[in-house]
């Protein structure tokens, strides 16, 4: 990572934060850019926060931002439509452009598109009012993990044990999506990946494994408890190591992402093979994220992290995605 000096900041100009919104995850949203802001401020650059649930793009529009960071997680922020907006705003931000965001949180999409590159993920099935649900837990079998395909942050996710239970699951999920994904459980070790640059210069950070009470890594063990454990470089062997973070890149890469990003996989146990589970465009920066964990394991900071990822800021449909 190149080294920032305070006198560069003027070169960044005016920089938006943009955090909150209009999502189920707005609270966790508030907490990354909130210390998004502190850590740009601490090297003198010019950061103000904007709230984009309580403000309109007419507001943002007026600020005249040289340039923002994107701290905003699920829709109306990380699924492209506010990616879009600023395109035709002209304001150079971070993250990936509108294609790979929207892609990147739809999960079933992401899957489909991962199984056209040969790409490992759990066998999966969409599900609608219509399924024979029966059905679904005789192709995939149990336990099966069901969710809506556009949330973060564990919202809305059920593991089912029984088939009489995938109903109920069902319900949960789709009270936030209309099509819901059903996934084949994979029983192993959680491990996440976070991913720097764009293209054939992108780049895996260490490795981090998850080790969540009872193994379950939900909203409460994410943000709000220390009960969960982490380990940064996970322990693997290296030729493990070296395949998780080649998967993720290319997981990353599959779906065009930029910037900075953060891939989720799960280590079956029986043989160690890897799973891909999702890929986050706008990961959290909460004291409790993981891809401010993997930077420290670089010797990276926060604040070093965070001017890293500003610098990446463009507009992307203007100077094309290549």
């Amino acid at each position: 990572m190149s080294v920032f000096n305070s006198g560069d900041a003027g070169a960044l100009g005016k920089v938006g934060v943009l955090f909150g919104g209009r999502s189920a995850e707005r609270e966790v949203s508030i907490m990354s850019g909130t210390g998004v802001h502190q850590a740009l401020l601490s090297k003198g650059i010019d950061a103000h926060l904007f709230d984009t649930g309580e403000r309109s793009i007419a507001e943002l529009a007026a600020q005249e931002f040289d340039r923002v960071f994107i701290a905003l997680h699920g829709r109306f922020g990380e699924d492209g439509s506010l990616q879009g907006a600023l395109e035709q705003l002209g304001i150079p931000y971070t993250g990936s452009g509108v294609m790979a965001c929207a892609i990147g949180m739809d999960k079933i999409y992401t899957k489909m598109i991962w199984l056209m590159r040969g790409l490992p993920t759990p066998r999966y099935a969409s599900l609608d009012a219509s399924t024979d649900l029966a059905q679904v837990v005789g192709e995939l079998g149990l336990p099966l993990i069901v969710k809506p395909p556009h949330e973060g942050s564990s919202m809305g996710i059920t593991k089912v044990r029984a088939g009489a239970d995938l109903k109920a699951a069902y319900d949960i999920a789709a009270g936030f999506d209309e099509i819901v994904l059903a996934e084949e459980f994979v029983t192993g070790r959680e491990l996440t990946v976070a991913v720097l640059g764009r293209g054939a210069g992108a780049r895996a950070l260490p490795i981090v494994e998850i080790v969540a009470p009872d193994g379950n890594y939900d909203y409460q063990n994410k943000y709000f408890t220390d009960d969960t454990r982490y380990f940064c470089p996970a322990q693997l062997d290296d030729a493990t190591s070296a395949e998780v973070a080649r998967l993720a890149v290319e997981a990353y890469r599959a779906i065009d992402c930029e910037g900075w990003g953060r891939v989720d996989v799960l280590l079956r146990a029986s043989d160690n093979k890897p799973f891909l589970i999702e890929v986050n465009t706008s990961p959290g920066m909460t004291s409790h994220s993981l891809v401010p964990m993997a930077a420290r394991a670089l010797g990276i900071s926060y604040e070093d992290l965070c001017v890293e990822i500003v610098r990446s800021a463009r507009l992307k449909m203007a100077q094309g995605q290549g």
